[in-house]
């Protein structure tokens, strides 16, 4: 995302609870030091119940401190199967007067690379409920350009871009391809709603975490986020980037290999 901005020109100011700049959603007197000297904001909420109260309350300190635009990380799947606290959250940021844009991704294809799918991927053996459901998984670099754009440009507030790749995957099929990227046997495995739960609480997950990504991934196997998105294109005027690509650029570097892990 800074990189992005930063191609583009403008100068851009990384906050979060570690860096530089300090900014932690629960600890309000950092809010207003974050917004010293900025025009303009992207927003990745806690994803917590407070999370709407606390949006709006930041952008309506942002309007009052001259920031012109807000961007908000939000997310299709929700978005399509009416989840909350998501849509409260993008509700209150519409409602605190602020210039806002809103981006609604789906999946990160990052993921499995840098997240809770990593060490599954290591291991050999993915275990997941979500059936044989297809997701178009997005490249995050997409994400973050087309950030870049809506807090650097006019002409986007206002709007509500749905973000996704440019075709549907299974997560069987996404594994297949890691492992033909890899020249490793890495297994797929369909597991019940229920096992997974028990599995990744097993693993040291919070219930109430493995519940949610068991809600998200009982959606993908009912097929509700079986569609592409235009948000990619209408922003940055080309299509977005195949996760073959990513897969291909992102087994070269070893970071699925496990002997590199060790």
């Amino acid at each position: 995302m800074v990189e992005h901005v930063r191609r583009r020109g403008a100068a851009a100011k990384p906050a979060s609870r570690s860096g530089e700049t300090r900014f932690d959603w629960n600890d309000r007197t950092t809010w207003a030091p974050a917004l010293d000297g900025v025009t303009a904001a992207y927003l990745v909420d806690s994803e917590s119940p407070e999370a709407p109260e606390q949006v709006g309350a930041f952008a309506r300190l942002a309007v009052d401190r001259g920031v012109s635009r807000l961007v908000l990380l939000s997310a299709r799947d929700w978005a399509v199967s009416g989840g909350e606290p998501a849509l409260a959250t993008e509700r209150a940021l519409r409602e605190s007067g602020a210039a806002w844009t809103i981006l609604r991704p789906t999946w990160f294809v990052q993921n499995f690379a840098e997240a809770f799918l990593l060490q599954p991927i290591l291991d050999g053996r993915i275990a997941q409920a979500t059936g044989d459901g297809q997701d178009p998984f997005i490249d995050a670099e997409d994400i973050a350009e087309v950030a870049a754009v809506a807090l650097t440009e006019d002409g986007h507030e206002g709007q509500i871009y749905e973000l996704s790749g440019p075709r549907l995957i299974s997560w069987r099929d996404i594994v297949r391809e890691i492992a033909e990227a890899t020249g490793r046997d890495i297994a797929y495995v369909p597991v019940s709603k229920e096992e997974f739960v028990a599995n990744a609480v097993a693993g040291g997950l919070p219930e109430e975490v493995a519940n949610v990504f068991v809600t998200l991934h009982g959606w993908i196997a009912e097929g509700r986020n079986e569609h592409l998105s235009d948000g990619v294109r209408r922003v940055l005027g080309r299509e977005p980037r195949d996760v073959g690509e990513y897969i291909k650029e992102t087994a070269a570097t070893g970071v699925w290999n496990p002997e590199a892990n060790r």
